[in-house]
């Protein structure tokens, strides 16, 4: 089967708002003729922490982000926060603008919707560059989700002030623990490890290293370990990286160890042709 171009080319940079469902989305559009990457954000995070990843890639490839729903400055509320939600707006951006193939790369929660959208669309997807996320572990039970809700509860009276920023979402703190809650059932290993399994295109890693935001002790690196059988059963799906920053540094500290992956399985898919 002949694959489809990756390059839907347009010329000039383009920022504005996509509609979606009930909402609409900021996304930049940095055009031009190379292979257009699409990066997926963290839970809670905006489209401005790839800035460093975008700069070492340079201009040979196309860059598209995005805030997803209720996140950054501009991107509206929605009634639907859920992950299909996510998933649907990768699709929705790319048809936007007009792109066929991409190269998707996601970090934290975003890497979760990578690996979803590179399940559900072999054909359009170049491959996927998973940044520490996407790790198949059963960590999440009832004590862990009740401290959950109360982390977001604690945090409800002073995000509001935030904001205007666009450092925190336009989400309640029963929205924002309901997503990370849902995530974590959507870790499980026999929840994430069948999508895993099905990706046929090449899946790169970069793991970072310690805790994350809200966790405890060595429950970071446990999650981790979920990618081991992965790896050993998946040649397709390999390690790029694991590297010395911690879940919430990787894309400031580490964007080389990000940016090599991604041209990685660039290669690898223009040796597939």
């Amino acid at each position: 089967m002949t694959k489809k171009s990756s390059t839907s080319s347009t010329e000039s940079k383009w920022t504005g708002m996509v509609p979606v469902d009930d909402t609409a989305l900021a996304v930049t559009d940095t055009g031009g003729p190379g292979i257009p990457v699409v990066y997926l954000n963290g839970q809670f995070a905006t489209q401005g922490y790839w800035r460093r990843v975008i700069a070492e890639l340079g201009t040979g490839w196309r860059h598209i982000t995005y805030d997803e729903r209720a996140r950054g400055k501009k991107s509206k509320r929605s009634a639907d926060y859920s992950f299909e939600a996510a998933v649907r707006d990768v699709d929705a951006v790319l048809a936007a603008r007009g792109v066929d193939r991409a190269l998707v790369v996601g970090w934290s929660y975003g890497a979760f919707v990578g690996a979803h959208w590179a399940d559900r669309n072999p054909d359009r997807t170049v491959g996927a560059v998973l940044v520490d996320g996407a790790q198949p572990y059963d960590w999440l039970d009832e004590a862990l989700e009740q401290r959950i809700r109360k982390l977001f509860r604690r945090m409800g009276w002073f995000m509001p002030l935030l904001r205007p920023t666009g450092l925190t979402p336009r989400m309640t703190a029963e929205q924002m623990a309901n997503s990370n809650i849902e995530v974590g059932k959507l870790a499980r290993e026999r929840e994430l490890g069948p999508v895993l399994d099905n990706i046929t295109v090449p899946v790169r890693y970069v793991l970072a290293s310690g805790a994350s935001f809200g966790s405890k002790g060595d429950e970071q690196e446990l999650i981790r370990t979920g990618l081991d059988p992965v790896f050993g059963r998946k040649p397709n799906i390999q390690l790029s990286a694991k590297v010395a920053s911690n879940h919430g540094a990787i894309l400031k500290k580490d964007y080389p160890a990000v940016a090599e992956a991604v041209r990685e399985v660039a290669a690898l898919d223009r040796a597939g042709r």
